[in-house]
């Protein structure tokens, strides 16, 4: 079973945890997309998508399921994403497609988050991925000098833009073994909008797919 075909798997397996009948957070990715290609055949039972990306909006839309404004929904049972990195812990790394603000409100506005990743994704600490920054444009420089004194070396994602009209730094080598404590204090900094860390709101189930199958963990946050 190769990559994409481990990332179909997952997806498949993602259907599962759906809520018939409800709004259902959708988020952003290659293995995302698997479970849109894979919801057309469930369009009857998606009340509505929220969407943390114009990309994933526009394939939802593309088969039929309407795509609301999270200011007009009360409730969200499930956010299904894909990550960059994660741990057995829930605590990820993402942003790769710079969508991670999105994300992380989708995310904080629904009960149970699913993970779906392949087991190349699966790490004991997070940091071998770059950490994805969203930046306001005025203050790259000065976040970037923030990072570069906690060790980290960050670049800037030249030629691209955000959906919110904003930058990304991609930082390599910052010690994230405190996934928490780096999230929190990244995301307090002045121009930050979005630390790619999702470790205070992480997965509550982790699907991962293997040569064998599909794994599901769940998780339990005591933070």
């Amino acid at each position: 079973m190769n990559q994409d075909d481990m990332k179909r798997a997952v997806a498949q397996a993602a259907l599962k945890e759906i809520t018939p009948g409800a709004i259902l957070g959708v988020g952003t990715g290659s293995t995302v997309n698997h479970l849109i290609d894979l919801l057309a055949n469930r369009v009857s039972d998606i009340r509505g998508a929220v969407s943390s990306s114009d990309a994933s909006t526009r394939r939802l839309q593309a088969i039929g399921i309407p795509v609301l404004d999270l200011n007009d929904v009360d409730s969200i049972p499930v956010y299904i994403d894909g990550a960059d990195e994660v741990t057995g812990h829930g605590h990820m790394i993402k942003g790769g497609g710079g969508a991670l603000t999105r994300e992380k409100i989708v995310a904080a506005a629904s009960r149970r988050f699913v993970c779906m990743v392949d087991a190349s994704k699966r790490v004991d600490v997070l940091g071998a991925f770059p950490l994805p920054i969203e930046v306001i444009p005025m203050a790259r420089s000065l976040v970037a000098r923030k990072l570069v004194a906690l060790g980290g070396r960050p670049a800037w994602r030249e030629g691209f833009i955000t959906d919110n009209g904003n930058l990304i730094l991609d930082v390599a080598a910052l010690d994230l073994t405190d996934a928490i404590g780096a999230e929190r204090t990244i995301t307090r900094w002045p121009g930050v909008v979005t630390v790619g860390l999702f470790a205070e709101r992480g997965a509550d189930i982790l699907l991962t797919g293997t040569g064998g199958g599909v794994g599901r963990q769940e998780i339990s946050h005591k933070n």
